[in-house]
């Protein structure tokens, strides 16, 4: 499993926190577990409109027949997570695998996820209001969002910032750096925070 030109892999968050560096300052950083990956297809412009490469990590007990069929292409019998890496990559054929030692210590990288998710909230927690005050006469009204209405056109303006669902989006975070590679326990070590709950699915790739 050696280095590749394609700087992508998919991992679990697995938790965060610091180390030390020669000066003895303190950082933060997130750990990442990288399961071997085994490339299921190579998409073409030509077949599939883009240029594409497919890999599969992980395991799962129960794969849909149709899954199993497309796997079995790759010799693999089951795979958790389907993900593809956009790019016109050569020398990379079907059945290839690799691990987190596609990515060195100092790379800079983007990393992919969902935000924990945080259910149904109100406008100071989802927007950052900073509410009523709390003297002169408030009452039974200090987080709420205020008026909300138009004089015209008599109806709620779209985009308008208000209670609702918060969390579950995909973000991605940029320019972070790779503290460390461990191959060996499928280790990468993460400078800072990254999106997500503990074992959430994460995509890092390379600039």
């Amino acid at each position: 499993m050696g280095a590749m030109n394609m700087k992508f892999v998919i991992g679990q968050k697995l938790a965060m926190s610091q180390m030390f560096d020669e000066e003895g300052r303190a950082a933060a950083v997130t750990f990442v577990r990288v399961n071997p990956m085994i490339v299921t297809q190579i998409k073409t412009k030509e077949k599939d409109g883009y240029n594409a490469v497919q890999i599969a990590s992980g395991v799962k007990k129960h794969p849909a027949k149709p899954l199993q069929g497309h796997l079995k292409k790759a010799n693999l019998a089951t795979a958790r997570w389907l993900r593809e890496w956009r790019g016109d990559e050569d020398g990379i054929t079907v059945g290839k695998k690799f691990d987190a030692s596609v990515f060195a210590k100092g790379d800079a990288v983007w990393v992919s996820g969902a935000v924990k998710g945080r259910g149904f909230q109100g406008v100071v927690k989802r927007h950052g209001f900073h509410g009523a005050p709390k003297t002169h006469g408030t009452k039974h009204a200090h987080r709420e969002p205020g008026s909300v209405g138009a004089t015209w056109p008599q109806r709620i303006i779209k985009g308008k910032r208000m209670a609702g669902r918060m969390g579950g989006n995909r973000v991605t975070i940029r320019n972070l750096t790779i503290a460390d590679v461990v191959p060996e326990k499928n280790l990468l070590v993460l400078m800072g925070a990254v999106p997500g709950h503990r074992n959430s699915l994460l995509e890092i790739r390379g600039k």
